[in-house]
Order: C-alpha cells, then structure tokens, then sequence
C-alpha cells in the first residue's frame, strides 16, 4: 500500500469518527418517544408519583449521574404529583436489557400507569424536561 493510500485512509476513518461522534453529541440529552415501554416499580422497589415518576437509570461508576440526580430530586420536590426514582443498574444489570439502557444516565418520565411517556440518554436538557412534563 502507498502512503499516500494509507493517509487518504486514514483520513477518512478521522473524518467518519468527528462525524459520528458530532452525531451522538447532538443527540444527547434530547427528548425521545418511550415507545411502548412500562415501567414496573417493582423494579425499584419504589412507588409511582401520582402524576408522573421521573425514572433515573444509574451506576457506580458514571460520572454524569450525581448532576442528573440533583437536577431530578429537585424538579420532583417542587411539585406534589411528581416522584423521582433511582435505579442502580450495577446491583440490576437484568434491567438493562428489559428497558434497552445502553448508556447512563438514561432518564424516563413514567405516567400514573407505569407507560413510559419520554425518554432521555445523557443529562436532560431542562426545557425538553419541562416540555416532556407538562405532555404528561
């Protein structure tokens, strides 16, 4: 193989890697369709709020997850109808799976019946936030 072959490779890997990782960035922390996902909060061993539960899919070892818990905690706390749940997917990696979680942290917001109404990969922007709540 010539070098200037190989540098034109090269390149081209470069270029497809900025692209797809501009790609995910983009798509970070924007609102997504629960699709046809329920929550069981047997699974969290806790209880649903009485509008809606803001869901946070967790580990040990993610670093973004302590600011996605505080912004949460405190989005639920100002608001009666709402709860916050945390799930750590370290002590319940068989969760992962049943609600197709493939990065932390991932957030649900989960109406009265456990229906799965919005979803967010990464930190949630606060304005998708707000919107995804008041659909709810």
């Amino acid at each position: 193989m010539s070098p200037a072959l190989a540098l034109v490779i090269a390149g081209a890997l470069i270029m497809l890697a900025v692209i797809v990782g501009v790609a995910l960035r983009l798509a970070d922390g924007h609102r997504r369709g629960g699709g046809h996902l329920r929550f069981d909060p047997v699974d969290a061993e806790g209880s649903l709020g009485s509008r809606a539960t803001l869901v946070q899919f967790s580990t040990e070892m993610c670093a973004r997850c302590p600011q996605v818990r505080r912004m949460l905690s405190s989005v639920a706390s100002a608001r009666d109808d709402l709860a916050h749940i945390e799930v750590d997917l370290t002590h319940r990696p068989d969760l992962s799976s049943r609600y197709r979680i493939l990065q932390t942290p991932t957030t649900f917001i989960v109406d009265a019946t456990g229906a799965v109404r919005a979803r967010f990969n990464g930190v949630p922007h606060p304005n998708a936030l707000t919107e995804a709540l008041a659909g709810v």
